[in-house]
């Protein structure tokens, strides 16, 4: 896919992303909005053909709001125009070429960069909320034990275009009467290690010439990186932040999340702190439980301890198993247990519920499949539902 041509969704995100004040819009800063959904490399390249700018914006409009996929349905633009970014230029940039649905209305995409390099997205229903859980990098350099996207290490950020076609492609799984309400990023990647296209995505998807998405419904869960943290409460946006937290000791941190021995429990507590402080917004710490690693009753305690007088919420998340790796879910009655030791102790917690879990939800398991499998991912693929039985359940509400 390298020799294709570039698609017009990729974007520099220093030409895009900025830390300046808002004016109390909830589509965020002036720079926010004022970057919307353009597209500059089109802009540009229309601009030495003589074409005046706003057909980029007639452009942006047909691939944001009309779902379009090609540049000859784009019949508002001259013909001849249409043929020459057929012959320049590409739409998207990624394809599907795995699409995995369960019973419980969860999709999982697998999708193909133009470098070969493959990620995923999932897309989530529940009741009146249309969820989309991205990707930020190729792999993870965060080294989590329990976690398949990280096996490997990290390749690469993902790019601006990336990151957006992430989202349209999610959102065009859905009819065209439904759209999507809110975007979590806990996919593949560590998310503040890519920051600047992070944000650069965000804000033209939750600009009013994209999308339209809340940035309240829109949550960033990190492992935990002080400094980017506080970067992005110096931004001035309104996304929630998730910390993955997953023990509440320095010890047993330091087992389980490698990069705590860089950074430290203690740092992570006080830039989450900040971020409350700063931008008002109550901080979710999301906990993976282990069965009889980190779910025992002195972990619960430490737990309460670690979050006493905080503002925060606890997600908890039963673990999905990685084949290859020597952990498992709790028991329901160890689950239980936990669960009611955190409330007893004045702890806002909900329990994740499983989604997807058939076809391989949990971050890193499909591509990583998929890959040990062999098995050509051919085009022909793209857009095949597999229907597998999978438990009902809701997901965490993270957002909004």
């Amino acid at each position: 896919m390298l020799g294709s041509p570039a698609s017009v969704l990729e974007l520099d995100s220093r030409t895009a992303w900025s830390g300046a004040g808002r004016e109390g819009a909830d589509h965020g800063t002036p720079a926010a909005r004022r970057a919307g959904a353009t597209l500059p490399g089109l802009t540009a390249w229309l601009a030495e053909r003589g074409e005046p700018a706003y057909r980029s914006d007639q452009v942006a409009r047909w691939i944001f709001q009309k779902r379009a996929r090609s540049f000859a349905v784009m019949t508002d633009l001259p013909a001849g125009l249409r043929l020459a970014l057929e012959s320049s230029w590409a739409v998207y940039q990624t394809r599907v070429i795995r699409r995995q649905t369960a019973t419980d209305g969860t999709d999982k995409l697998l999708l193909e960069c133009r470098d070969g390099r493959r990620i995923e997205t999932v897309l989530m229903r529940e009741e009146d909320r249309r969820t989309v859980c991205v990707s930020s990098q190729v792999g993870c350099g965060m080294g989590c034990v329990f976690c398949a996207s990280g096996l490997k290490g990290v390749e690469r950020n993902l790019t601006v275009g990336e990151i957006t076609e992430e989202l349209l492609h999610a959102r065009d799984l859905l009819p065209e009467h439904e759209r999507l309400t809110n975007i979590v990023v806990m996919g593949m990647g560590e998310s503040l290690a890519n920051l600047e296209n992070l944000i650069a995505a965000l804000d033209r998807i939750c600009s009013p010439s994209g999308l339209g998405l809340s940035q309240r419904a829109v949550t960033i869960s990190t492992v935990g990186l002080p400094e980017k943290i506080k970067r992005l409460a110096a931004l001035d946006r309104r996304y929630h932040l998730a910390v993955s937290l997953h023990a509440p000791t320095e010890e047993l941190r330091d087992q389980l999340v490698p990069i705590n021995h860089k950074v430290g429990l203690r740092a992570v507590m006080e830039a989450a702190d900040h971020y409350f402080a700063v931008t008002g917004r109550q901080v979710t710490f999301e906990y993976v439980l282990l069965g009889g690693i980190n779910d025992r009753d002195r972990d619960a305690r430490d737990l309460v301890a670690l979050l006493a007088g905080r503002k925060a919420h606890v997600n908890l998340i039963p673990y999905n198993p990685v084949a290859g790796l020597p952990y498992e879910r709790p028991a329901p009655r160890d689950l239980d247990r936990f669960v009611r030791r955190c409330r007893q102790g004045g702890l806002s917690v909900s329990v994740r519920k499983t989604k997807g879990k058939r076809i391989d939800a949990a971050c890193g398991q499909l591509r990583r499949r998929i890959a040990e499998a062999t098995i050509p991912a051919s085009a022909g693929n793209a857009g095949a539902a597999i229907e597998l039985a999978t438990p009902g359940g809701s997901i965490a509400r993270l957002g909004g």
